[in-house]
């Protein structure tokens, strides 16, 4: 049994889906692992992972409406502002999705569906530098 581990800095430009598949599987495909499992941690309180369809963009846009309509940023609404209005909200949205991502890997590759991408969700309105930790173990 073998264990890489690889630290992925994902440069986003405010809310938004970021897809990061190709980083990913390039990195996968550099271990040698071919038959594994690969953890991704987001190292952030206020952006998440999911995995999500790669091919129609307006899913992406439709997911970003839906988690502004379900944790709006409302001046007043929350009592955490420190970092401005959209910084509960991030949180927020960060805690109702995910922040771990567990993903079998064979052939040397994530199993992933045809139209499955990996995405660091970004929950803040400015860019930022994110950092994803991909733990994988396998042989």
């Amino acid at each position: 049994m073998r264990q890489a581990l690889h630290r992925l800095d994902i440069p986003t430009r405010g809310k938004g889906l970021v897809m990061f598949t190709d980083a990913a599987r390039q990195w996968v495909a550099e271990t040698g692992i071919e038959t594994g499992l690969l953890t991704i941690w987001c190292r952030h309180t206020s952006a998440s992972l999911t995995v999500q369809e790669n091919a129609d963009p307006t899913v992406r846009e439709d997911i970003k409406r839906f988690f502004e309509a379900l944790v709006p940023e409302a001046p007043g609404r929350y009592i955490h502002d420190d970092e401005g209005p959209d910084d509960m909200p991030a949180h927020l949205r960060s805690m109702l999705t995910q922040t771990q991502l567990s993903i079998p890997v064979a052939d040397g590759q994530p199993v992933l569906g045809t139209w499955q991408g990996l995405y660091l969700f970004e929950h803040r309105r400015q860019p930022h530098r994110r950092q994803l930790i991909l733990h994988l173990i396998g042989e």
